[in-house]
């Protein structure tokens, strides 16, 4: 149960999402249906947490320079990164951005660009769960295809 509670716990930390915590709970030896599951739903549970904070703390937080400088910072990264391919494709550009399994391409970046591109938040949302749920799959299965090596 404590290696599924971490597993979980990965999948809600912006450091690795689940695509840290599913291969972890399947090293542990843990069912891994179970596990992707878990981690899936842990993972798409950040998308609304992002988007409270994002309307609603950060309009506090923004007054302090330290968190302003790196407020923008993530800003200018996310728009450069990812915006021209976020705006010009729309709903298509956020899901693919969010599912490639690479680091700081997920759900976290996922829901600032879409805060900062101010896409609807449905259509971000499932872009966003669509996403996750690519990226899980196949993390999963290279997961599975390892731990039988």
């Amino acid at each position: 149960m404590v290696d599924l509670l971490t597993s979980m716990l990965w999948s809600l930390s912006p450091f690795g999402e689940a695509k840290v915590g599913i291969p972890y709970g399947i090293m542990k030896g843990l069912n891994s249906y179970l596990v992707f599951g878990a981690c899936f739903l842990a993972n798409v549970a950040v998308f609304p947490l992002m988007m409270f904070f994002l309307e609603h703390i950060n309009r506090y937080l923004i007054r302090w320079r330290f968190y302003k400088k790196s407020a923008i910072y993530v800003a200018k990264r996310a728009k450069t990164g990812s915006g021209k391919k976020i705006e010009k494709f729309g709903f298509f550009g956020l899901m693919f951005f969010v599912m490639i399994p690479l680091p700081g391409t997920g759900v976290y970046a996922g829901s600032i660009a879409s805060y900062l591109f101010g896409i609807e938040k449905k259509k971000a949302f499932w872009a966003n769960t669509i996403g996750i749920f690519i990226s899980s799959v196949f993390v999963w299965t290279v997961a599975i295809s390892m731990n039988k090596i």
